[in-house]
Formats: structure tokens, sequence, C-alpha cells
């Protein structure tokens, strides 16, 4: 039996709503890392109540795609696997299901939706969750704000890579009340997030202070509005803020060192830290995990890239049909900017 047809025939269980027609996807096979990534055929899903299915423009790599094949969130949930990658995307819907009234076929949307099961980490009373959307087509739950129509002025490319981003940095914007003049470290200022953050912080009145690690980097973040740009082993001391997107708790006490009494950490790595972590109780800790509700969803985004207040760039393109090495290029190269599967 070739690896398709032992995909398929695996594939069938764990899809409530399948059809007979064949559709690529990325797909995990086992616990490991992106060289063990296989493109797949797998049936075409099919929407149930309350879901759409899309055909999928663009959708992207993200740092989550890759740790929960490597088993990092294997304590919280066991994968079934074939497993699709995929949380953001761009597409155009196919088919709406029983009760969706929100979408019709032919509407272009954009969005954040987990893999079905990382349903732990979605909101509990509107979970945006989908079939992955590294695939020729995801369903998915209509009813969530982290889904939204994708504006004319907003191409399938750039919606596909700014919601996670995006929708962060307002999040982090929103919960850090960044007040003009005040220092702020950012730890990961590199990443997605990180390089789509630093530009807000700027316009807040920041005084910035950004990690990096090579020339390219720390010219480019200088270009976006950082201050000063150092290494992982040279935080500054006294700093108001600090805002972690990159560190797990063995690298929290170094970061905290780094605030003046009273001063503030924000994390974004999940799980969320616990105060003793830090090793210090002078300071106030807060946790964000951007799941996109109202206020930093598909519309909130859609509104501020338009308005020019959001803007992730995008580092490289792949086609589908190249994934896996796009997965490898972004887990060993570490490119400025989002990784773009085009479909």
């Amino acid at each position: 039996m070739s690896i398709s047809s032992l995909i398929r025939s695996r594939a069938a269980p764990y899809g409530e709503f399948m059809t007979t027609e064949i559709m690529r996807a990325l797909v995990a096979t086992g616990y490991g890392g992106p060289e063990q990534l296989t493109i797949a055929e797998l049936p075409v899903p099919r929407p149930g109540t309350g879901q759409t299915l899309a055909k999928i423009a663009a959708s992207t790599i993200n740092p989550t795609d890759l740790r929960v094949i490597s088993g990092g969130f294997r304590d919280l949930v066991e994968l079934q696997f074939p497993y699709t990658l995929g949380n953001e995307f761009a597409g155009t819907v196919t088919e709406a299901g029983p009760g969706v009234t929100r979408f019709r076929a032919g509407d272009e949307i954009f969005g954040l939706a987990l893999p079905r099961q990382l349903r732990l980490a979605a909101d509990p009373v509107r979970p945006s969750l989908s079939t992955g959307a590294l695939a020729d087509y995801a369903v998915f739950e209509a009813d969530t704000p982290a889904l939204g129509h994708r504006p004319a002025a907003l191409g399938a490319e750039q919606a596909a890579s700014l919601l996670i981003a995006g929708g962060t940095t307002l999040a982090l914007m929103d919960t850090a009340k960044i007040r003009p003049g005040e220092s702020v470290l950012v730890i990961g200022a590199t990443g997605a997030v990180g390089l789509t953050l630093i530009p807000g912080l700027a316009a807040a009145g920041a005084e910035i202070t950004a990690t990096a690690r090579t020339t390219e980097a720390v010219n480019l973040l200088h270009s976006l509005g950082a201050h000063h740009v150092v290494g992982y082993d040279d935080y500054p001391t006294g700093v108001d803020v600090v805002l972690n997107l990159a560190l797990f708790p063995d690298g929290l006490p170094a970061a905290a060192r780094s605030l003046r009494p009273g001063g503030r950490l924000i994390s974004i790595i999940f799980p969320p830290p616990e105060l003793q972590q830090l090793e210090r109780d002078d300071v106030e800790l807060a946790f964000v995990m951007h799941t996109g509700d109202e206020t930093n969803g598909a519309r909130a985004v859609a509104e501020a890239a338009i308005a020019g207040r959001l803007s992730t760039p995008i580092a490289r393109r792949y086609s589908l049909d190249d994934g896996v090495e796009a997965a490898i290029d972004y887990a060993r190269r570490h490119p400025l900017g989002k990784i773009v599967v085009t479909v």
C-alpha cells in the first residue's frame, strides 16, 4: 500500500463529513521534526452544521505547527495521525453548512483556526477550529470572530500572514498599555510577532530594546523603530516592561531581572508562566494568548492593516507541493518574517 493510500485509509475515521474527492495536505504521520512531514492525499472534508468549507489560497508555517508535531503539547493532547498542519489562512468559501448565515459560497475569507485536535487551546465559548489550513480545502467553524470577510484591499497572502502576528500585537498592546517614554525590552523580536509589534511600540512612544542575533536582523529592527538591539545574554536593567515572545520557563528569571521593581512582564509563550518562575515577587506578570476575539480578531486586524497600523513582513513563499521544504526552512533557517504557502 502506498503512503498516500495508507493515509487515506487512516484519515477517514477522524472526519465526520468526508467525500470521495481527494485533496493535498501537509501532514505529520507521527511525532518528529519537519523532515518527517509529507504531502499526502486526503479526502476533501465536508462542512457540518455551523461550519463552512473553503478553498485555501494561502496559509503559513507557525511555531505552533512545529511544536505540536514534535510533541511539545503531548502532555495536553495525544495526536491522532495523520495530523494536518496549518492555523492561518485566506481562501474562498465553496460551501456553507446548515445553520450558517454569516458566509456563503464565493465569499473571500481569512482568519485563524486551530486544527480540531487542539481544541483545549481554543476559546471555550466560540472556538475557532478547522481540519487544518495547509491543504487544498479545509472546514472551519463559522461562528467565531477569528474568521472574517477579507477586504479587497487586503491581498490573500498578506491576510493569511497577518492574523496571528497582527492579532497578538493588538492583544499585547491592549494588555501592556505602554505609556510614552516607558522602556520596553522585546525578547524574541525577530519572529513574526516581534516584527509586527515593534512599529506599534514605536508609535506608542516607547524606548525599545530588542533582541537579535545577526547583522541583518539588527538592521531590520532598527528600521522598524527599535532604539537598541542586544543579544540574549545582554539584557538591560531597570526597564518598565518586558515582552516575552520566545522564552520558556527556564529563561524567565533572566528576563525578569531586567525589570525595575513594579515592572511588568507579559508573555505569549504557552503554557502560562507562574510568578514563582520569575524568581522575584516585586513585579507584575501577565499572559496573552491570542485566539481571535472581538478586539483582536479578523475584523480588527483587517481594519488596522488597511489603516497602516499593522504589517507583517513575508520572508519567503512556497507552493503547497513544496510544503515540507517550507516547514524545514522555517525551523532551520529562522526567516525574518512569515513563510507563506500558496495553494
